[in-house]
């Protein structure tokens, strides 16, 4: 089963250099955010979404493709057969056990695995040529996993890590501070849970260090408020999760920026999980560091110059998820 939407008119959205689809894995919520992101911010030819639910996922679609008039997304396809992936150039992995109040992201671990062994070959098998973005978590266990299971290339396997942490961090310090999130440059690293942590040292607002603003006389952020933020970051999936039963907006925007960074060839620096092999000394381990994004995926992860307590934080963060993945038999 396969649905299509009409053909929009051409709008005045990105142009891309060729026919681009993104297939997205997953009819849930973060399935279905993501295709809305990737739709209304014309990132795709065509989006494809599957889902083994094949009434969940014909709705979806249907519901989807209604409004491709409007957006700069032509197309939007889908089913409950694994085809309609298939010339995607990009797949989202957003299928899994949903993650319940109080549940860790490392406790999803043995449940999803066990979904991505017999996921990832259906996908490779339509779409051998994509890249994989995981989004499932916990998505670096998730993302070792696949990059194991799939054979691909350590930079064609990117989980979306501490993308989302990096943005919650940098929207918290940007209301704090009066100024635009963009103007905000501050990263969360490592695990994506947890054991994450932001990398104070080397954030800034604009040109000027964060632990010297607003002035170097009166610093705003404080050991104490620092740690405040931090466990802010740290719990919010939590906090939205016990409201509302899922995170989903803000993934969905954050993958869809992931998505951009690919499909326009950025070169962009994003927080993102790749299985490293080399920087800070890590090895045989998925987690998030600032990496250089494009066409090919992780083109370079950079080793950035962090202070001996956020060394440490590292070393704890990659401990505690090659632990995970080694009760999982990886």
């Amino acid at each position: 089963m396969s649905l299509h939407s009409a053909s929009a008119s051409p709008s005045s959205g990105p142009v891309l250099a060729e026919h681009r689809k993104v297939g997205v894995v997953g009819a849930g919520a973060v399935g279905t955010a993501v295709c809305y992101a990737t739709l209304i911010n014309g990132l795709a030819d065509e989006v494809a979404l599957f889902d083994i639910d094949e009434p969940k996922v014909r709705a979806e679609v249907l519901d989807l493709a209604h409004g491709t008039p409007f957006t700069a997304t032509r197309t939007m396809t889908g089913g409950a057969d694994p085809a309609v992936l298939a010339g995607s150039s990009i797949v989202v992995v957003t299928a899994g056990a949903k993650q319940k109040p109080g549940q860790t992201r490392l406790d999803l671990a043995a449940s999803n695995v066990a979904i991505l062994r017999s996921l990832i070959p259906q996908v490779l098998e339509h779409a051998p040529d994509a890249l994989l973005v995981l989004v499932t978590n916990p998505v670096d266990v998730l993302t070792l996993v696949t990059q194991r299971i799939s054979g691909l290339a350590p930079g064609r396997v990117i989980g979306s890590g501490t993308l989302l942490d990096t943005s919650r961090l940098r929207w918290r310090i940007a209301s704090e501070s009066g100024v635009h999130p963009r103007s905000v440059h501050a990263a969360v690293l490592g695990e994506h849970g947890d054991t994450e942590f932001p990398a104070w040292s080397t954030a800034s607002i604009g040109p000027v260090p964060l632990l010297r603003w607003p002035s170097p006389e009166d610093p705003a952020f404080t050991r104490q408020r620092r740690e405040e933020i931090t466990g802010s970051v740290v719990n919010a999936a939590y906090k939205v999760i016990q409201g509302k039963g899922a995170t989903n907006y803000a993934i969905g925007v954050a993958t869809a920026r992931l998505i951009e960074a690919i499909v326009k060839d950025e070169r962009a620096i994003l927080p993102v999980s790749t299985v490293q092999d080399g920087p800070h000394e890590l090895h045989d381990v998925a987690l998030s560091l600032p990496s250089v994004v494009g066409r090919e995926g992780v083109l370079r992860v950079l080793e950035t110059e962090l202070d001996e307590d956020e060394m440490r934080l590292l070393r704890v963060s990659a401990d505690a998820l090659q632990a995970a993945a080694g009760s999982l038999g990886f």
